[in-house]
């Protein structure tokens, strides 16, 4: 199998990605008076849990969307000896994953083109810049 496959819990710390959000003063107030009055602990607790009750609200379409692209789920990661192995075979990658992606750093760009086709990941791809330099005209 080229690549492991892992289940993705949602976490915080290292294992997410930072994103900023605009929100109205309104909006921002009623979340505030959320943390204050301790249904959360802080802004970010509250926006999590919207994402998540939305995620959970829009899981079976999301499920269907997934399975119709032919995505991994999860983490996938691919190794040096991964693209090498993909090479060999005379064959090439279409990488396709909701989630995280990475490409470990000791793979060069030469290796990246010849042994990936396509790169598409809702999520992040977590690759060299070279690499992804390399890869951007086959990146969705």
């Amino acid at each position: 199998m080229v690549g492991s496959l892992h289940e993705l819990r949602p976490k915080g710390g290292g294992d997410s990605e930072k994103i900023t959000i605009n929100l109205g003063y309104v909006d921002l107030g009623h979340i505030d008076l959320l943390v204050q009055d301790g249904f959360y602990s802080n802004r970010t607790d509250f926006i999590r849990t919207a994402i998540r009750n939305q995620i959970e609200r829009h899981a079976e379409a999301a499920k269907q969307s997934v399975a119709r692209r032919s995505l991994d789920l999860g983490l996938r990661h691919y190794t040096r000896e991964d693209l090498e192995a993909v090479r060999a075979s005379g064959r090439m990658l279409d990488i396709r994953v909701l989630g995280l992606a990475s490409i470990a750093a000791d793979v060069s760009p030469d290796l990246a083109r010849a042994a990936i086709a396509s790169v598409s990941v809702l999520g992040a791809l977590q690759a060299s810049p070279a690499v992804k330099a390399a890869l951007a005209d086959r990146t969705r």
